[in-house]
This record gives C-alpha cells, sequence and structure tokens, in this order.
C-alpha cells in the first residue's frame, strides 16, 4: 500500500545518526515518518538535490530584549534573523524589563511568543537572592529551559555574585544550571584599567582571571551542591581544560564570535562593535578554543546574541553597551568554518543538534530520527556568498560580520514540518512552539 505524508524532502544527503546518506524523508503530523528511497506521495515535496539536510540547529543562548528593550530587538525580530539563518529553536534569556525571575514572567513571555515567534523557544528564568528557594518550582514551568546565572553582571540587573546565594540557588531545583562566569570582585577591582575610547582594553580589564576564576568557583560549589552546570560563552583556553578535568558535573558552550575574530584585528577595525561580554581576546585564544573544541570539550555552540542600537553601540568606551547580534550568522559562520577545514559537518552537528539535546535534555529535537520533531536545517555546503545588510533582520540592523565572504548558508529552515524560510523568503505566518524537556514533562 502507497504510503502517503504530509511533506517529503527528496534527493539531499541526508544526516542521520548513523552517517549521511542520499535519502529521502517523509514527515506527517509534524514528525519524521520515514527515512529512504521511493516513499511514496506527499502534499509538498521540496527537491534538496545538491543540498544536506541537517537536524534543526539550536542556538541555547539569545537575548531578544522583550519585555522592555523592544528599541534593540523583540521576540518576532529575533526569531525571524533566527530562521533566515537556518535556526529552528532559541533559548532566551532573562535579562529583560522586567528580569524574567517570577512565574508570572514566565507564563507572560510564553503568551508574548505564541505563533507570534518564527521557532520554537524556550525561556530561561533569572536567579536572584530573593528568588533561590522559588526556582525549584520556576525551572520546573514547561517551556523553560533552566536557570541562568550572572556572576559577573552585564546587560540588566540580574547579579549573583557571592558565594553564599550561589550556594542557595544551586542547593534549590535539579535541572542543568546555566552560568555567565566572570568575577564580580575581579572586574570591580579592575575598572581602572579600562581606557576611555579604547575598547580593546575591555579584555584587559575583563581578563582571563576574571573567568577562570568564577568557572573555578562555581564548579567547587556545583560539586558541593552535587548540581549539573553550563558555563557559557568561554573564552580561554585554560577555562576549557579545567572543564574537561570536571566533565562529570560541568558543560560548556562557545560561541561564533569568540571563534572567529581576534582582538587584534576586530578592536582597530570595528571598535565598540566588537565589544562583548566575556571579551573578544586575542588570535592565541582563538586558536586554543579550535584546538580544545576538537578534542570533544566544549558541548554546543550558542550565539550569545545580544543586540545594541547603533546609536548605543557609537557611546565612547566604555559608555558603550557590550553584546552584539549573532542568531542569525550562527550557521553560516560555522558552515565557513567548515569549508575551511577548521572542523566537520559531524561535529558542527553536534554542537547544535545533538549536544543541546544532551545537555538540556529536550523532547523530540536534536537528530533525524523516526517519531523526532520534523526539524531540518538544510543547507548548501558551496554557496559562496557576502553578509550584506540587506539580509539582516535583527532590529539592531548591524553585524560584526557585515560584509564577510562566506562558503556555506541555510537555505531553509522547516520546523515541525513547516517549511519556515526558503532561499530567504519567509512562510506567510509564524508557527513557533514551546520546547519540551523532559525535567518538565516526566519529572526530573
Amino acid at each position: 500500500m502507497t504510503q502517503t505524508y504530509d511533506l517529503i524532502l527528496k534527493n539531499g544527503t541526508v544526516h542521520t545518526p548513523g552517517g549521511s546518506e542520499q535519502a529521502d524523508v517523509g514527515v506527517r503530523g509534524g514528525k519524521i515518518a520515514a527515512i529512504g528511497t521511493g516513499l511514496g506521495d506527499a502534499g509538498e515535496t521540496i527537491d534538496c538535490a545538491g543540498l544536506d539536510v541537517l537536524p534543526g540547529c539550536i542556538d541555547s543562548q539569545v537575548h531578544f530584549r522583550e519585555p522592555g528593550l523592544e528599541h534593540k530587538e523583540d521576540l518576532e525580530s529575533g526569531s525571524r534573523a533566527a530562521v533566515l539563518g537556518g535556526v529552528t529553536a532559541v533559548f532566551e534569556m532573562p535579562n529583560t524589563n522586567p528580569n524574567t525571575d517570577t512565574a508570572d514572567r514566565v507564563h507572560d513571555k510564553l503568551r508574548r511568543a505564541h505563533h507570534r515567534m518564527w521557532c520554537d523557544h524556550a525561556f530561561y528564568v533569572g536567579a536572584t537572592a530573593d528568588n533561590a528557594e522559588e526556582l525549584k518550582e520556576l525551572e520546573r514551568i514547561p517551556g523553560t529551559s533552566g536557570v541562568k546565572i550572572f556572576m559577573g553582571a552585564s546587560t540588566g540587573s540580574l547579579l549573583v555574585d557571592d558565594d553564599n546565594a550561589l550556594a542557595r540557588v544551586l542547593a534549590s531545583g535539579s535541572r542543568r544550571v546555566a552560568i555567565h562566569a566572570e568575577d564580580e570582585a575581579r572586574m570591580n577591582a579592575r575598572k581602572d584599567l579600562r581606557v576611555e575610547g579604547d575598547p580593546s582594553s575591555h579584555p584587559i580589564w575583563r581578563d582571563d582571571e576574571s573567568a577562570m576564576i568564577a568557572t573555578k568557583r562555581i564548579i567547587a560549589l556545583a560539586r558541593k551542591a552535587r548540581r549539573r552546570i553550563h558555563i557559557l560563552h568561554i573564552t580561554t583556553p585554560a577555562e576549557l581544560e579545567y572543564i574537561a578535568q570536571n566533565k562529570d558535573i560541568a558543560t560548556c558552550e562557545v560561541t561564533p564570535q569568540h571563534l572567529t575574530l581576534a582582538g587584534e584585528e576586530a578592536y582597530p577595525a570595528i571598535g565598540t562593535y566588537a565589544q562583548m561580554n566575556p571579551p573578544i581576546r586575542s588570535a592565541a585564544h582563538r586558536d586554543g578554543l579550535w584546538r580544545w573544541l576538537n578534542q570533544g570539550v566544549p558541548d554546543v555552540l550558542g550565539s550569545d546574541h545580544a543586540p545594541h542600537t547603533i546609536e548605543e553601540k557609537a557611546k565612547t568606551y566604555p559608555a558603550s553597551p557590550s553584546g552584539m547580534p549573532g542568531v542569525q550568522t550562527l550557521v553560516p559562520l560555522l558552515l565557513d568554518h567548515v569549508a575551511k577545514g577548521r572542523t566537520t559537518l559531524r561535529r558542527f552537528i553536534e554542537l547544535t543538534s545533538s549536544g543541546p539535546q544532551r545537555v538540556f535534555g529536550l523532547t523530540g529535537k536534536g537528530r533525524i530520527a523516526l517519531g523526532y520533531d520534523a526539524d531540518f536545517t538544510v543547507v548548501d555546503l558551496k554557496k559562496r556568498w557576502t553578509v550584506g545588510g540587506d539580509w539582516l533582520a535583527s532590529r539592531c540592523a548591524w553585524s560584526p560580520f557585515e560584509g564577510m565572504e562566506l562558503t556555506g548558508k541555510a537555505v531553509g529552515t522547516i520546523i515541525r514540518g513547516n517549511r519556515v524560510m526558503w532561499e530567504d523568503s519567509l512562510a506567510n505566518a509564524a508557527v513557533g512552539e514551546p520546547v519540551r524537556f523532559e525535567a518538565t514533562e516526566f519529572g526530573a
């Protein structure tokens, strides 16, 4: 009997857990229903000849600024940039205005996002000294990706920097906690090292040791609390070496920015547009991150998409805010690194699909396999193109990578069987739904 499907992706190179193969993928009811050839008929067929069909890419760290900072970005514009770049799901951060640190504020974000965000989504709960004991309940709200701790001050007012408060946060709950690891005390003591008008002093102020002290502190506290942690945006090879010795309790993330930019080039060329926390460091740091990435230490790749307006970034350092957009360029930047031989496509898939699934316990996402959500990032690995301003969708309207020539681009973003983006054109309506997690569906 001939099978029928809602959608068939035909003739592509499909990347499954077993490797890559020339195959068709059949989708029914938003799920992957068949992988093979001669599958039958479908309501919609997409010819993927010459293209690679990857599991949907997941960006587990974005700041979409809503509510309160919508002049920089909002949930609609940020998610539109995501799908145009090939990202099928995002985890959004809590340093909004007000902070996302209560149940009501989590539910408010979920309401704002429903079928207004183009991609699937989840929201972090921000940890504070005041809500520490409530976090074990807040982290269990469906649609939450867990708890986020800011050990060092960044954009917004969320900060938990003393060991007693950190221990209280880690004692409340069971899901993996995401950490911004910079030591606030050391950075406060080093503020006079900032040079007005010179953003290249940013990594001197927020130096390697500021990161390493915080990373060692939080791993020691996590071990004492027996709580798994996930350390975000690692910038120093020394941290990755230390985390490699503590993988039983700590996972970690690197960003495309820190894998691509080097301070010696970036600060003279684009000034405050290269300013972010933790900082863009030297070429030696960047090369060291690549060595550890190809040793398998980083678990995920996150963009740390953190937009500010051109007017804000034009302020004189250090009055200029830290952060840069990145969700739309995450996939193409890494595909370009794959094309240049810095890593493999298999490693890229681990960092953007199976890695987030494993670290955060996602339900039904992260691989092309029967029964999983029909999320696909369809890419042209050979496409040579230039990042242009007319392609960028973030409300901030700039990118540190504008003008860069790249090899490799996402030509299609398919979410639960819905063709959301194809060849830079969007569907008629957003279909984003909350990401599901094992911890909120089935218990810790």
